[in-house]
């Protein structure tokens, strides 16, 4: 019998690695993990046990993905998340693109969409309410 794969890291490419790790580190509030290359182009964050995002420099143009494709956090309030956004001037919205508005799920869930500096879509819920 096989083993079933387990998530170990997500990886980005970027255009601006300081812009983009402040966004993350700052506005997301993940916790920066040492990177092993040492070349200022590596920018590692803990997204959970075991789990990684890696942030690489040198993208030469950002990111045209559908919201449909995105990485998706969970946080405990979704209320405080917002005032953050809201403070570091990030728009968010939902699935339908209604700026400022929060979708609530059948299973009673809230998320909004907002994009990373290179125009990746984050989804925020609050599943980790529960």
């Amino acid at each position: 019998m096989s083993q079933q794969p387990v998530l170990d890291h997500i990886a980005i490419y970027v255009t601006d690695l300081k812009k983009s790790s402040a966004f993350y580190r700052d506005v997301l509030g993940l916790d920066s993990l040492p990177e092993p290359f040492h070349d200022g182009k590596h920018a590692w964050f803990a997204i959970g046990p075991g789990k990684q995002l890696h942030i690489i420099e040198g993208a030469t143009s950002r990111a045209d993905q559908p919201k449909r494709n995105h990485t998706c956090f969970r946080i405990a309030s979704l209320q405080e998340f917002i005032i953050r956004l809201t403070k570091a001037g990030i728009a968010y919205e939902d699935l339908q693109g209604t700026p400022g508005a929060i979708k609530l799920r059948p299973d009673g869930i809230q998320q909004i969409y907002f994009r990373d500096p290179d125009g990746y879509w984050i989804e925020m819920n609050d599943a980790g309410k529960q």
